[in-house]
């Protein structure tokens, strides 16, 4: 077994039959309906893998990520991190797991401080874990920003001096800095122009293989899903009803849902 195989084989992250369910509205009080957003999922990203999760808006991609990234504690199942049960872990282990774990949303510009330098922005991860210097982290900063493709002297400008593309970068950087095992990508180009969109997926395409990254890539266009990943979990009213390699599922769907879908998806990265 090669090595890229024996890495791959152990998960950094597995859920185990995660279930998450909410109040709803609809109910009384004594019998309230209860909205299953997701139901029965098992799961698991490796390193130097990327996992695409795909399917419509409600269809319980979001909530998923939220208990993949530790915001959101499922009402049952188990969440196994590096073969451990995440559930009883003090806060050494959240630190370890923020660590380990990061994110990056979907627009950009609501998710990095606009008055912020682009230089504090970056450094703010490293000061929160207490890591490095002040210079080690300023080195840090230069080589984050040419790891996405930016120049050094955006460190300089906060990102409403850039453009909509730039910071996607620079949340990706953010995303980058700690040296995590995975990041979740929640719909990070739907928010970009077209032109750019294949740019930031071709980044993460090549941050993924430079830096032995898991990934795990969620959209609502499988398309862009299948640009990206090597295996395609294809999520419906909170199941995963088809998981399999990206060409398996995009040349020889088995579920009619993934058949509806890929026929609603008519060319690469659309609008």
């Amino acid at each position: 077994m090669s090595h890229a195989a024996m890495v791959r084989s152990a998960p950094v992250i597995e859920l185990k039959d995660i279930k998450v369910t909410y109040n709803s509205r609809g109910g009384s009080l004594f019998k309230p309906n209860k909205v299953h957003a997701v139901d029965g999922v098992s799961f698991s990203v490796s390193r130097g893998e990327t996992v695409g999760i795909v399917g419509e808006s409600g269809c319980g991609k979001s909530t998923l990520a939220s208990v993949l990234v530790g915001l959101q504690k499922p009402t049952s199942g188990q969440v196994l991190f590096h073969g451990k049960d995440a559930k009883n872990r003090g806060a050494a282990g959240r630190k370890e797991f923020g660590r380990t774990v990061s994110v990056v949303f979907q627009d950009p510009s609501t998710a990095l401080n606009p008055r912020m330098r682009i230089q504090d922005i970056l450094t703010d991860p490293l000061q929160v874990h207490g890591i490095g210097t002040k210079a080690s982290r300023a080195a840090k900063v230069k080589d984050l920003l040419a790891l996405v493709g930016l120049p050094a002297s955006a460190a300089e400008v906060t990102p409403s001096q850039v453009s909509g593309g730039q910071r996607q970068r620079v949340a990706i950087a953010r995303a980058l800095a700690l040296d995590p095992d995975v990041v979740v990508a929640d719909e990070p180009t739907s928010a970009l122009d077209v032109s750019v969109r294949a740019q930031v997926l071709n980044l993460l395409s090549d941050l993924k293989t430079e830096l032995n990254l898991g990934m795990v890539f969620i959209s609502h266009d499988i398309q862009t899903v299948r640009y990206v990943s090597d295996r395609i979990a294809v999520m419906y009213y909170g199941k995963i009803v088809e998981e399999g390699g990206a060409e398996q599922v995009f040349d020889h769907p088995s579920n009619d849902y993934t058949k509806k879908l890929l026929g609603a998806a008519p060319s690469l990265l659309h609008p």
